[in-house]
């Protein structure tokens, strides 16, 4: 999870945006990047996540990933009701049936990056349901 929020907020810090990505933990304990590909030639923030998902899934029942990260910029409800926020969402899958995603609120402000509490709530658990 650190290395997916250092990368997201460098990328929030230097392009004001980032397109989700992908990170996987593999049977060695190594943090690979994982590409989504879509051959549209203007593919959504969807599109991609729906593709490093079924890549997650396929990897995940061959017994390739221990633990994956599915990384998008979220709008989120605060703790204060009626109060909504950018967030960096991390969506984590572990194949020890553990599944949360992981918000950072976040807003720029005059070029900087300020970053608020973290919230959970508990994940799908899609990807390694299928092993």
């Amino acid at each position: 999870m650190n290395t997916a929020l250092s990368m997201a907020k460098q990328m929030l810090q230097e392009h004001g945006e980032f397109f989700p990505f992908g990170l996987a933990l593999n049977a060695k304990g190594q943090v690979l990047a994982v590409a989504g590909h879509d051959e549209h030639e203007h593919a959504t923030s969807e599109d991609f996540m729906r593709q490093l998902k079924q890549t997650f899934v396929a990897r995940a029942a061959a017994g390739e990933y221990r633990a994956t990260a599915l990384v998008y910029d979220a709008r989120i409800q605060t703790p204060t009701p009626g109060v909504n926020t950018d967030a960096i969402a991390v969506a984590l899958d572990h194949r020890d049936n553990y599944s949360v995603v992981v918000f950072l609120p976040y807003h720029i402000e005059a070029g900087k990056l300020a970053l608020g509490e973290m919230l959970a709530r508990r994940g799908s658990g899609e990807v390694f349901e299928h092993r």
